[in-house]
Order: C-alpha cells, then structure tokens, then sequence
C-alpha cells in the first residue's frame, strides 16, 4: 500500500459517495488507475463496505450504552452459545473480546432507558454471565469511523518495505 492508496482511503472514509473521477482527481489519478486501485483495495479486504453513518438521536435511537461482560466459562461451548445468542440483537453494534478485567465489551445503541432495560432482560435471559454493568454515554464529544490511515509511515502499513 503506497501513498495513493492510503490518500484514497482516507478521501473514502471521510466521503465513500464520492465518484471515481472526483476520487481520481483528489489522489492525482485518472479514473481507470483510481477505479482499479479501489476495486484492488475491496479485493483484498482493506475496503469491507462503504456505508451511509446515521444520526442516532435524528431516527429516535438516541442512548448508547457500553455494556461490560463478565464471565467465568470461558470453553468453545460457551463462547458459541454467546454468539447464537447475541446474533440477533440488532442494538448491539460492536463487541470487542477484551484482556484484563472485563471479558467483553458492547455498544448499544437503543431508543432509551426503557428499550435498554428490555434489551438487558433479552441479554440476560439468553446466557449465563457472572456480571453486567452498564456506563451511558451522557455527551458524545468525538465519534469517528474513521482510521487514521494517512498518519500511518510507509513501513508500518508494509513492514517488509523497512
């Protein structure tokens, strides 16, 4: 991944409605280069989707919750059972298995303080946990998909480059 490519990462992560030839002429390309180097970055995976990021509070899902983990059975049975049961529970919008103290951590994103009660009672009912907490989100005060891609040295997107 060169330079062009990482410039056309961030262009997408900022903008992924752009075209190909506003896209082209931000990286200095023209469109068949550009096209080719986006469809070589979707191939391989570094591109996983191009999506449209919704105002939560603007279509009434206005809490977010991140909901701590805790378990004591931690075998292949356990661990598929969560997944079954977590599958279809939309509000959850990222889990991150986690070192240290918590075993998983989860966003939630629910209508209010009521939903989120009817989403723990689903949670719980479903798989065995030695602990729940839940910390909400008062103010949001910076929220991004975005990595920073561009900050990234040559060597660290390539380390065979060094």
């Amino acid at each position: 991944m060169d330079a062009i490519d990482r410039k056309i990462l961030s262009i997408l992560q900022a903008n992924a409605g752009l075209s190909i030839a506003d896209v082209a002429q931000r990286v200095g390309l023209s469109q068949t280069p550009a096209w080719k180097r986006i469809q070589r970055l979707e191939q391989t995976g570094v591109i996983k989707g191009r999506v449209a990021l919704i105002d939560g509070k603007k279509v009434n899902l206005g809490l977010t919750v991140f909901v701590i983990l805790r378990t004591n059975q931690h075998d292949d049975a356990w661990l598929n059972k969560f997944g079954r049961a977590i599958k279809d529970m939309p509000e959850i919008t990222a889990i991150w298995r986690m070192a240290g103290d918590i075993d998983y951590l989860l966003r939630v994103v629910v209508k209010d303080m009521e939903a989120y009660d009817a989403f723990y009672k689903r949670l719980i009912k479903r798989i065995a946990l030695n602990d729940v907490s839940s910390a909400f989100v008062m103010e949001e005060l910076k929220y991004t998909t975005a990595l920073p891609i561009e900050a990234l040295s040559p060597e660290m997107v390539d380390p065979q480059r060094s």
